[in-house]
């Protein structure tokens, strides 16, 4: 039964929480984006003096890696990687479109053969998204799409699709079609935790000195 601290700073929500196996012990959450940084490294101090544990006693770090705010996402990597490298843990890397889908497989009520399409607001008409079968397989991977009428065309001419997200209710404005379903769903630190004790037991660790957020995007700097 792996202990997990898990690290989310992807949105304007972060979490921070400990887990052992599916179980979430003990979190913590901030709603302002611009304290994040500040958050995460008091948030983990005060989780751990609750629970009566030390940072050696984790048997790995999680962070979501992307797609998200390209600042939340640095704050996030740059804590877990400090955090292995000191004290010689494994690094898991959530997707943090996994991790919407996830949350979407426990909240609504799927039928076998609908495809699953998170969206992740990138402003305007663009968005974060990826398609996902029911056994969580990528038909189509994560990346930047400008959304139009014809977006998912190919697929939602044979296939039942449900949209959610952030970004999802844009595509919903502009979209005709039967084959389409939409719905409101979020993640929350039990699923952060059960995609991250997923990966654990698959030893899907990361290399921690190659590891970097997945903006998808290039960051442009001025």
């Amino acid at each position: 039964m792996p202990f997990i601290l898990h690290i989310d700073t992807a949105f304007d929500l972060a979490t921070v929480c400990l887990s052992i196996d599916e179980q979430v012990l003990a979190k913590k959450e901030n709603r302002v984006q611009n304290d994040h940084a500040s958050f995460v490294h008091n948030a983990i101090k005060q989780l751990m003096e609750q629970e009566q544990k030390v940072l050696k006693d984790i048997d790995a770090v999680a962070v979501t890696a992307g797609p998200g705010s390209y600042t939340g996402l640095r704050v996030g990597m740059a804590t877990a990687k400090g955090l292995c490298y000191a004290l010689t843990k494994p690094l898991l890397i959530l997707n943090t479109l996994e991790v919407l889908t996830r949350a979407a497989i426990e909240n609504e009520d799927i039928s076998p053969g609908v495809l699953m399409c998170p969206m992740i607001d990138a402003r305007r008409m663009e968005v974060y998204t990826a398609l996902y079968n029911p056994q969580m397989s990528a038909v189509l991977s994560p990346c930047a799409m400008i959304l139009d009428q014809l977006s998912f065309k190919e697929w939602l001419d044979s296939n039942t699709i449900l949209f959610f997200g952030n970004g999802s209710d844009k595509f919903k404005s502009i979209l005709d079609n039967t084959n389409a379903r939409f719905a409101m769903v979020s993640y929350n630190a039990k699923h952060l935790v059960h995609v991250a004790n997923n990966a654990y037991h698959k030893n899907q660790f990361a290399n921690l000195a190659y590891a970097e957020p997945l903006y998808i995007k290039e960051v442009y700097t001025k």
